[in-house]
């Protein structure tokens, strides 16, 4: 790279960089930092498991965000350093690896910028996924397994949190759904742009011609309520139905009907919750998860009623939002944002970063 080719792009990041940290507001959260340690350290905080573990996972979160900012300004502030001792040198292997440290300040401003567009109502949420096999039958339900598998990858790779919650398994592979909490800051915001449609082309393992097969499987994500959220949900409009779990699972899980279903009469919203040995636990984690949806579903129709009164006709761009092909060649494509990549194993392997914060920029376009 050309010195001031350099220096245009160092100019460019200076830039971006110092409106993240406005956005940002990094006095304000070295602030709720202290906040929260001083909530950490009560000698009470865990007589109430559930408001210990947001204080703790938000500390921890706004920590590595605030570390995480200033490491990349520690860098940033570096490079100029690099690039002068590469040409007082005149040393091509030292003026090569401030290009590389260059190109990677790129990259890590580039994602954070990402997350400073998260700043919808719930997007600083926790987010339920649930994943069901659609049109392509025994090939959609292996899909939506596939789905499953690519999504627990990505939240391993950001040290991401995720309970299953239910599995409901298809007769001969696969899974007929599967429903999910990714319990990490900001995982609604994230994860929201893949609710829609997800298209696989591949050849059948299913098929004992070899034939070429299109499956369909779909995916919802909700934000996790907030406890001032709950709705009122009276005893009348629920049926409850307890039943034995299935599929793989421990002696005391297959064995005991402690699997609960829930269904909400007036709406036909049906959840179920099997993850737990006790009854009692499952019915309180599938109650906040029919809570969620319908809340969500109370959200979707008063923004139906607002579309209506401006006279928003355009349909819903989560329906057929990518396709993975497997053959006759690989790709992968993200119908709204045209983003694709030919590397499909990384893709199903959880690789789906460049997807995700393209939907994100997209979506933040289509707002503005």
């Amino acid at each position: 790279m050309t010195p001031l080719a350099a220096q245009e792009r160092m100019a460019s990041l200076a830039t971006t960089l110092s409106s993240i940290e406005t956005v940002l507001n990094l006095p304000a959260m070295r602030e709720a930092i202290v906040d929260l340690e001083a909530q950490a350290s009560a000698p009470d905080l865990w007589d109430d498991q559930d408001r210990a573990q947001q204080v703790t996972s938000r500390l921890s979160f706004v920590q590595g965000e605030v570390r995480r900012v200033e490491n990349l300004r520690r860098r940033f502030d570096d490079l100029p350093i690099l690039y002068e001792l590469a040409d007082d040198e005149g040393d091509a292997g030292a003026l090569a690896d401030a290009d590389k440290e260059l190109e990677s300040m790129q990259a890590a401003i580039d994602e954070l910028e990402v997350r400073t567009l998260l700043s919808g109502e719930y997007d600083s949420r926790e987010a339920l996924i649930t994943i069901r096999a659609e049109a392509g039958g025994v090939d959609a339900a292996d899909w939506a397994e596939m789905l499953l598998r690519m999504y627990s990858r990505y939240c391993e790779r950001h040290n991401w949190s995720l309970e299953v919650y239910e599995t409901s398994y298809a007769e001969e592979a696969g899974i007929k759904s599967a429903t999910f909490a990714v319990k990490a800051p900001y995982a609604y915001g994230t994860l929201s742009v893949e609710q829609g449609t997800h298209r696989l082309v591949r050849i059948s393992p299913f098929d004992n011609q070899g034939r070429r097969q299109t499956s369909f499987a779909g995916v919802e994500v909700i934000p996790v309520i907030a406890q001032a959220e709950s709705i009122d949900i009276p005893e009348d409009d629920l049926r409850v139905d307890v039943y034995r779990s299935s599929g793989p699972g421990g002696q005391g899980v297959n064995t005991t009907d402690s699997a609960v279903r829930l269904t909400h009469i007036p709406t036909g919203v049906v959840v179920s919750c099997q993850n737990e040995r006790s009854q009692l636990q499952n019915r309180a984690t599938a109650m906040a998860v029919l809570q969620a949806k319908l809340l969500e579903r109370r959200r979707q129709e008063d923004r139906a009623k607002m579309d209506a009164l401006k006279g928003d006709s355009t349909g819903s761009w989560g329906n057929q939002m990518r396709s993975y092909v497997l053959h006759p060649y690989q790709m992968v494509k993200d119908l709204r944002t045209e983003e694709e990549t030919g590397n499909t194993a990384a893709v199903l392997d959880g690789e789906i970063d460049a997807f995700i914060e393209a939907g994100i920029r997209w979506r933040k376009q289509q707002s503005a």
